[in-house]
């Protein structure tokens, strides 16, 4: 572990220094204030107060408040609903941040307090992870199921046929501006950089393929570009060459409104692309997946770990 939380591990081979790196971190709130009421009053944990709160999948969630000590305190988000609500509340296109709050049902600041509930607490769904048809519904997807690759990885992968020098890093801080992954590409050298993380699809009703052409189930998306940096194309190519050999279906992604880890890299000047498993409903805690596309995202790494590439020359 260094200095900033990020586990970084060299797990063997020989050539090319390659690192593969997923984020440890996720969608949060922040406590920035305490009612006397005892309501719990947030902030977001990524991004500016003044673009206000996400409307669409919030309000009703379960929580858990990260307090002093490792304390923990389950809650609900909400807001003012139903016959309460005014006019004004009513009428309003978008919540605000004084809209949203944690009930944790105390009555008191106090009882908050003995909770171990403090501002600048950690606030994160409290989801369970579930099976739903063929798909695997949770909180925090974002980055769980990349980590979960890393670790099915690893379980099969032969460190004597790697043909890199293969490195395993998990960051910190990526949603609220790829921190950790920074202070990696700031300390380490490495040939080439691969980040994974969830991928955007566009096959739900409102959304559509113009937008986002991947699919649940069409196996990994190899991303070219999102909206902070454009990703190595030899380094892609060599990708997609190891997935047609070994005959594992990959998709193609350009994502808006979207960044990764992998700008870290390519920021110090290291070949660095994305690779990401197709995910519904992202930055929710109802995120989905479907398990087949971890296992050939897994698969394809097997095959391009093994094979000589482009970083040999």
């Amino acid at each position: 572990m260094d200095a900033v939380g990020n586990l970084l591990g060299r797990i063997g081979g020989t050539g090319p220094r390659l690192l593969l790196h997923a984020h440890m971190d996720e969608i949060s709130y922040v406590v920035r204030h305490v009612t006397a009421q005892g309501f719990v009053l947030l902030d977001t944990g990524q991004g500016r107060r003044r673009d206000g709160p996400e409307p669409r999948h919030m309000v009703g969630t379960d929580v858990i408040v990260v307090g002093r000590g490792g304390a923990l305190a389950r809650g609900v988000l909400t807001t003012p609903a139903g016959h309460v609500l005014t006019r004004e509340q009513l009428e309003r296109e978008k919540p605000t941040w004084d809209d949203l709050f944690v009930d944790l049902g105390v009555d008191s600041r106090a009882e908050v307090e003995l909770l171990g509930v403090h501002v600048g607490a950690g606030v994160v769904a409290a989801a369970e992870t579930r099976q739903v048809g063929r798909r695997i519904v949770g909180k925090a997807l974002d980055d769980r199921v990349a980590l979960a690759t890393l670790d099915l990885l690893l379980e099969i992968l032969d460190p004597a046929a790697c043909e890199y020098e293969l490195w395993i890093a998990a960051t910190v801080q990526e949603e609220n501006g790829t921190h950790g992954a920074r202070a990696i590409a700031s300390t380490r050298r490495f040939d080439a950089a691969i980040a994974i993380d969830v991928g955007l699809v566009g096959d739900v009703p409102g959304v559509g393929a113009h937008a986002y052409e991947s699919t649940l189930g069409g196996g990994p998306a190899v991303v070219h570009k999102d909206a902070l940096v454009f990703y190595d194309a030899t380094l892609n190519d060599a990708i997609r060459a190891a997935a047609v050999d070994a005959g594992i279906a990959v998709q193609d992604g350009v994502y808006a409104g979207y960044g990764s880890d992998g700008v870290a890299f390519v920021d110090a000047g290291v070949p660095a692309t994305l690779l990401t498993v197709p995910t519904r409903y992202t930055h929710t805690a109802f995120e989905m997946v479907d398990p087949a596309d971890v296992e050939a995202l897994v698969r394809l790494f097997v095959a391009f770990l093994t094979r000589r590439g482009p970083l040999h020359r």
